[in-house]
């Protein structure tokens, strides 16, 4: 095992951080994290200090994006509140589903406390496997304590099914689309006007109104 001083709030944020452009790296022997990003100033200058270090510099496994995206699908199951499952099963389906599910969260203060300290405790284990795999032992004990090991139990989450596949999100993407064909051309830009509004400001200001229910069809 090599013992190694580790700064815990920067593995912690290298472990989140999923991005094709971006690498860190674990100094063995500072316990600080390089972090090499690709269009950043110093990124020659990060890039061939990682690369002279050899051995002294471990390359962080971040948490997959697909596994930080079932952690999502996997709170969505436990929440009650019918609204607020309906619409953060049509805010992780599709691209930009890590945004959108957190700006649902928003105005639900409660279950976004909740988001944290689960989507922490599976974060924290990763982190914990990671250092057993790479035999490093921590020269100070994590601020969070030993991580919980997550129920292996598989859940999971209903989406609506229908004929073609789509899912919830699609649907009301296609739903809104046809409706704006339907829009006469005079009233075009007001209609786009207030989509624009929705798309920036409609999070905060309409967040509580309850999502527009997805006609289930069957297949």
């Amino acid at each position: 095992m090599r013992a190694v001083a580790i700064n815990w709030t920067d593995l912690e944020t290298a472990f989140e951080r999923n991005a094709p452009d971006t690498e860190s790296f674990l100094d063995l022997r500072s316990g600080e994290v390089v972090t090499v990003a690709q269009g950043a100033i110093d990124y020659a200058e990060t890039r061939a200090k990682v690369q002279a270090g050899g051995d002294g510099f471990l390359r962080v496994e971040p948490a997959a994006s697909r596994e930080q995206y079932k952690w999502m699908e996997r709170f969505v199951v436990g929440v009650t509140d019918e609204a607020l499952h309906e619409r953060l099963v049509i805010a992780i389906d599709g691209k930009g589903a890590f945004r959108r599910f957190k700006d649902v969260l928003l105005n639900y203060p409660t279950e976004r406390e909740r988001w944290f300290t689960y989507r922490g405790d599976l974060l924290h284990w990763n982190m914990q496997k990671w250092l057993e795999k790479e035999q490093i032992e921590p020269k100070e004990a994590a601020p969070w304590g030993v991580a919980p090991e997550p129920a292996e139990d598989e859940v999971v989450l209903e989406r609506p099914q229908t004929a073609t596949g789509e899912g919830p999100g699609e649907i009301l993407r296609r739903q809104a689309k046809e409706l704006i064909d339907l829009v006469p051309a005079v009233e075009l830009p007001a209609a786009i006007a207030f989509l624009d509004f929705l798309r920036e400001r409609g999070v905060g200001e309409l967040g509580r109104v309850k999502a527009m229910p997805v006609k289930r069809t069957a297949a």
